[in-house]
């Protein structure tokens, strides 16, 4: 058990919401039992395909995000401003690819992230990886803060997508996580009126049945628990798309100087989950009212939950 181990996938399960939490850790439990078993098969990334490394060059040939989201505007003849038709994004959906790693490619926890990181990025990683190892760990979701963006596309967990014609709200049930894009032809937040946000400051616009956004004013983080460190200079370009009518992908390119030597461009999808009884529903997450939230120390000097169970089945 590493310190503070079991938040992300665990953490805030109240006795309102045990059926919708349940049924999550239980898709979850599969996604992990996928990646656990796709580490035992390789240990390192494939290859980046032929689209993907077109992808990669799209984003350094504009430079900046800013630059590239333009590009895609002007790819669009402008883009339409907000949605003409609205989509139909309806459901509860949940990542389904490979979830904690910022790009599925990765292929395993144990393989190094596609990421191209700077001298000085690559070594703050390998001292995270090597403090991972050694069982020392701290995770600001196990205090309760956001994922904040950019990780909120790599957790888990369920997700619903409310699109209307001025703007679509991408919603995470974890932390209650709520991303605003605004499509009403709006611009960012003025440079000396902005501050980095949990969730950043978003605006997009629709190309037919795609959107796609613009995020800067983010905090700095993580991809995730065993991935690499973003700064507060992170920006990301996303394309949102609708592909079946159980799945949603997405583009996603970071942009992040200090961090990134060039932007790191991943593609993930969102599978729509079965709820023909509508028992699954996203509810208020506050974990100050979680009685799995009671940390103790351990003999070996980390951290566990106190009594940590799901449902009555499990206490007995």
């Amino acid at each position: 058990m590493n310190r503070l181990g079991r938040t992300t996938v665990l953490g805030g399960v109240t006795k309102s919401n045990r059926v919708s939490r349940w049924r999550t850790v239980a898709t979850m439990a599969i996604l992990l039992t996928a990646t656990s078993a796709t580490a035992q098969q390789r240990s390192a990334p494939q290859p980046p395909s032929a689209e993907k490394q077109r992808m990669i060059a799209l984003a350094v040939e504009h430079k900046t995000s800013r630059g590239l989201y333009d590009y895609l505007k002007k790819q669009a003849n402008g883009g339409a401003p907000a949605a003409r038709t609205i989509p139909d994004w309806t459901g509860i959906w949940t990542r389904a690819s490979n979830p904690f790693l910022w790009d599925p490619d990765q292929g395993a926890m144990d393989a190094p992230p596609t990421a191209k990181l700077t001298p000085e990025h690559a070594k703050l990683f390998r001292e995270k990886l090597d403090q991972l190892s050694r069982g020392i760990e701290f995770d600001p979701l196990s205090n309760c803060a956001p994922a904040g963006m950019p990780r909120w596309l790599s957790e888990p967990f369920l997700r619903e997508f409310v699109v209307t014609s001025q703007q679509t709200w991408l919603i995470n049930e974890m932390q209650n996580e709520i991303r605003r894009i605004y499509t009403d032809g709006r611009g960012h937040t003025p440079p000396e009126d902005a501050y980095p946000l949990w969730e950043g400051d978003s605006i997009g616009f629709w190309d037919g049945d795609k959107l796609v956004i613009h995020t800067n004013s983010m905090r700095s983080g993580q991809y995730q628990r065993p991935q690499p460190f973003y700064t507060e200079q992170v920006e990301v370009v996303e394309v949102w798309q609708k592909t079946a009518d159980d799945t949603m992908t997405v583009d996603i390119w970071s942009y992040d100087p200090p961090a990134l030597v060039e932007p790191w461009y991943a593609r993930v999808f969102f599978k729509k989950l079965s709820n023909a009884d509508k028992s699954l529903r996203i509810r208020y997450w506050d974990c100050g009212e979680n009685q799995n939230n009671t940390v103790t120390q351990t003999e070996t000097g980390s951290s566990d939950f106190k009594d940590f169970t799901f449902t009555e089945r499990d206490d007995r």
